[in-house]
Parts: structure tokens; C-alpha cells; sequence
């Protein structure tokens, strides 16, 4: 657990540059995966080879798991590459830290963030297609990559923190509350869900792990949204204090730390354990120039936090082939007629 407030005057703690010769190996790893011929989606860690950064990723991964959470990768030169040059340098680097899973039900892996005008009224949008502000919160993968390509004209601010201090925090101030952490929720699925599953998921905002490691899952936004089914329980007075509380605490300015996003960084999250804001922007009016983001959602083959995994979102395609699948297995088994 940390606070932004002791992490706010020592960033040479959580943040990485990168050097020369670990450039120079990126611009090798891509000559060799042109050189293959491998599509994007198809890269692995084998077309994309890195001999010394690799080590360097081993011990980022290390930090997201077994230290603050998060880390920030400073230095990859991405305005003098196109966008599909960065996302093949963003692709080769994540493959290191885990395997990138769905971030929507289309199957897309590599996202995108920036405004595309829609509003979270809609309950088929998403926070990331939008430029409003959005709470803390998690996301539906073991660890969240952000690339930054372009900066919004203002605003856009990032900020973390400890899902373990907040967790603490409402357990000290409120033990009243404290149940509730561990009480199960129903989260919106923002229509992105195979339809034959409800339209929302059940799970509790915290839950310990063998060995005393906590998990935590929030979207007050997404909690607050599945009250729209009838079907699902009423959320209480008492819930609302404890999702204010939360909110309070996160967003306070000794919790929360604060990162200004610059073109080139890459921001690396562990999803159980941070929690994270942006503040809303404003963009600059050229296309090209407005804020965008890639985003890779990553899962960990061998999770420590196994039993609370998340492997993204199924795409609509593998649910038909599912559904076909399971249809001619049921048709094989019909007796002659």
C-alpha cells in the first residue's frame, strides 16, 4: 500500500526510462518482426525479441505484482513512428507482461481511448469512448497498459490509488461499512454480454486471497447503472454512503497521485490493486491531433489472484462459434429417424 502523497515528491521510484540501447532494441525487435512477416495480432514475444529490455519488463512485472501496483515507462519516441509502427512497438512490449485479452464484445484487443462523442447515458457506451470525467475505478483485466500517442488541449489528468489504502481507510473511518466491502454487487455489462448471461455480474468489491492479498473490483458508475434491470437488488442508503466514501477517500490529496500523461509514456497498472481516475478534457479541434490513448488489456496466465482473474470481455464471434459448436455437437446426438 502507498499514499500519492508520499509518492508525489519520488518519482525516480515508479517511474522507468528508457535508455538508448533499449531503444535500439526496439528498432531491432521491429526490424526482425517485419523481417517475419508476422501479423500484429500474431506477434509474440519470439518475433519480437529484446534481450536486455526483457529483463527489464521482468522486473516491471515483478513491481505490478509484488509492489506499488503500477509503473511508468518514460522515453519511446512514438511521435517520429506512424500509429500502426507504435502500436506494433505498444503489441511487442505487452506481450512480455501478459496476453492480451477482449476489451469489448467486437474481440478488439488493441484499443483505443479517445472521444468519439457518445455519452455514458447511452448504457452501450463506455467511459473510455468518452471525454468526461471518470471516477476511480477498475478495469476487466488482470493489468491495464495505456500508451499516450496525443495529449488533449487541457484537462485529461490521470490519477491513481492504493486499492488497499482505501480499503483500509473505510475499514478505520466507517467499520460500519466495512461488511459491505465484501458484500456481492451487481455490475452493469454495458451490453456487452452472450445472451444467453444476464446483462449484468455479481461479485464483491474486495475479496482476500490465500495469503492475505487483496483484490478489489469498483465502477460506481457501472454498479449504479445495473439498477436499471428489475431483477437486480436494490442498492441501499448504506451502500451509497460506502461508494461515497470510496470515492471521498480515493480522490482525496493524500490518497491519490496524480500523473500528467506526455506523449511517449506508457503507464503499466495492476488492476487489482489500483484504482484510477481521469479528469475530463477538452481537444484540440485538428483530428490528428486530438488525445488518444492505446490501451492493451493483459491477463496473467498463472495469477496469483486465480481465483479472481479477469480475462476481458467474450466477443460476439466466439459466442456464435460457441453457440454453433454446442448446436452441431446436439444435432450429432439425435437418434436416425
Amino acid at each position: 500500500m502507498w499514499s500519492g502523497e508520499e509518492l508525489a515528491d519520488h518519482r525516480e521510484e515508479w517511474t522507468r526510462r528508457l535508455s538508448s540501447h533499449h531503444l535500439a532494441e526496439i528498432d531491432a525487435a521491429l526490424r526482425e518482426a517485419r523481417r517475419r512477416d508476422t501479423t500484429l495480432l500474431k506477434l509474440t514475444t519470439a518475433d519480437f525479441p529484446l534481450p536486455t529490455l526483457s529483463g527489464e519488463l521482468e522486473r516491471i512485472a515483478e513491481a505490478l505484482e509484488h509492489g506499488r501496483g503500477f509503473v511508468l515507462v518514460k522515453g519511446l519516441a512514438v511521435g517520429q513512428l506512424t500509429k500502426s509502427t507504435a502500436s506494433a512497438v505498444f503489441w511487442g512490449l505487452g506481450r512480455y507482461l501478459g496476453r492480451p485479452v477482449p476489451q469489448n464484445a467486437d474481440g478488439h484487443v488493441l484499443g483505443h481511448v479517445r472521444d468519439t462523442g457518445r455519452s455514458l447515458a447511452d448504457p452501450a457506451t463506455r467511459g473510455y469512448q468518452t471525454r468526461v470525467a471518470l471516477p476511480f475505478h477498475t478495469e476487466g483485466a488482470d493489468l491495464v497498459a495505456l500508451l499516450c500517442l496525443q495529449t488533449p488541449r487541457t484537462g485529461g489528468r490521470t490519477s491513481l490509488v492504493s486499492a488497499g489504502a482505501v480499503h483500509n481507510a473505510v475499514m478505520d473511518r466507517r467499520p460500519d461499512l466495512a461488511e459491505r466491502l465484501y458484500r456481492t454487487y451487481c455490475f452493469d455489462r454495458r451490453q456487452e454480454h452472450p445472451p444467453e448471461e444476464h446483462p449484468y455480474e455479481a461479485a464483491p468489491l474486495a475479496v482476500r486471497l490465500p495469503g492475505g492479498a487483496l483484490s478489489m473490483r469498483y465502477n460506481r458508475c457501472y454498479l449504479e447503472s445495473a439498477q436499471r434491470f428489475p431483477e437486480v437488488p436494490r442498492l441501499e442508503p448504506a451502500d451509497s454512503d460506502l461508494f461515497d466514501l470510496i470515492d471521498d477517500v480515493a480522490a482525496s490529496a493524500g490518497f491519490r497521485l496524480d500523473v500528467d500523461l506526455q506523449v511517449g509514456d506508457l503507464l503499466l497498472l495492476n488492476t487489482h490493486t489500483i484504482m484510477h481516475a481521469r479528469a475530463e478534457f477538452e481537444d484540440h479541434d485538428p483530428p490528428e491531433l486530438k488525445r488518444h490513448l492505446l490501451r492493451l488489456w493483459l491477463a496473467l496466465p498463472q495469477h496469483p489472484r486465480a481465483g479472481r482473474a479477469r480475462h476481458g470481455i467474450t466477443p460476439r464471434d466466439v459466442i456464435r462459434r460457441r453457440n454453433a459448436a454446442s448446436q452441431a455437437e446436439t444435432n450429432s446426438r439425435r437418434l436416425p429417424t
